[in-house]
């Protein structure tokens, strides 16, 4: 396949290898790449010469940085039909992965933001490096974490899960170890070998060799505190358990949300919350379908794109404009039907 390919697609003694290839968007996905993604993972399913997968980024950068978001910002103002396809078919894409037949191994190298959580997060071999930085950012851009992320954050240990989607702050690879995100931790440095080790010796083979044993995670060393200020019936009733309890830490993640939609934190704080009650990941895609579909529709998206992507201002004017004005109508409202919801192959 052509190196100037949005997806690389090739087998290699038996591994099927997926490389996200637009380096300089940090492999950003395209509804061409998800597109690809999918037709190659359901011929693989069947074909005997395949037995492993291998999901990687191409750059130093990172794995993924998410979706196209200034292409969500100028489809939603014309209807946003095409982000809604893009979606569908996203997440689709996340559930075959969690539910592959085939070991399914993502390098979850440098980036893994957003969609770049979905392509990886829900494989059977999640492997993340020193150079990692993991993240749902999506708060910040008057958005909803999805493609299966609150289904991981709503079942990280204790309240961690929340502190992420709330912040939308960043995590290592140790923390994604210690949250559910990943299994093992290779160092940046010996990736290529690590990768050539999985096609010429298998997937265990390459982890007992390069595999090593994750640095303390640095939010797990926080989870006291966490636990007990994310305990609260609402954001506000959370930041202010976060500002009284007077570490730099706690201020600090006070500091981060209360600079997000506040319309976009109080749906994420009951979609993770929610996401905990459903059984399994396509019943939580489901919900986020809901959830994104509603936002596509309102005013923070389009405003939270524009402040940060477009015109970079990062001077969002939010609507509404604090969390106290924002109604458990508004909030519910997001969690009405889709209309059409998503579905997925055999349940149509």
């Amino acid at each position: 396949m052509a190196e100037n390919e949005d997806l690389l697609v090739s087998v290699e003694n038996g591994v099927g290898r997926l490389t996200l290839n637009r380096p300089k968007a940090i492999n950003s996905l395209t509804d061409h790449m998800v597109a690809g993604i999918a037709k190659a993972l359901e011929r693989w399913a069947d074909d005997d010469a395949v037995h492993t997968v291998l999901l990687t980024g191409a750059g130093e950068r990172g794995l993924c940085a998410g979706g196209d978001v200034v292409a969500i910002y100028h489809d939603a103002q014309v209807g946003g039909a095409k982000t809604r396809a893009f979606w569908h078919d996203e997440y689709v894409l996340n559930a075959r992965i969690a539910n592959y037949p085939k070991p399914y191994v993502a390098v979850m190298d440098g980036i893994v933001m957003g969609g770049g959580v979905g392509v990886s997060a829900h494989g059977s071999v999640r492997v993340v490096t020193d150079t990692t930085k993991v993240g749902m950012p999506e708060v910040g851009i008057g958005f909803i974490p999805d493609v299966g992320g609150t289904y991981l954050l709503s079942r990280a240990p204790g309240r961690l899960g929340l502190h992420a989607a709330l912040t939308g702050a960043p995590f290592t690879g140790a923390d994604a170890v210690a949250m559910g995100f990943a299994d093992h931790l290779v160092p940046h440095d010996a990736l290529d070998a690590f990768a050539a080790a999985v096609v010429a010796d298998g997937v265990d083979a390459a982890l007992a060799t390069h595999a090593v044993e994750p640095p303390a995670s640095p939010l797990l060393a926080h989870r006291d505190w966490i636990d007990e200020c994310y305990a609260g019936a609402s954001v506000s009733d959370v930041l202010a358990a976060l500002r009284s309890q007077g570490s730099e830490p706690a201020t600090a993640a006070a500091d981060l949300i209360a600079s997000r939609s506040p319309i976009a934190l109080s749906v994420t704080l009951a979609a993770v919350r929610r996401a905990a009650d459903l059984d399994t990941l396509e019943d939580v895609l489901r919900q986020e379908f809901r959830t994104s579909v509603a936002a596509l529709a309102s005013h923070d998206l389009v405003e939270g794109i524009r402040a940060l992507l477009v015109d970079k201002d990062r001077n969002p004017q939010w609507k509404p404009a604090t969390l106290e004005q924002c109604s458990e109508d508004d909030v519910e409202a997001y969690f009405d039907s889709a209309d059409p919801d998503l579905t997925f192959p055999g349940q149509e």
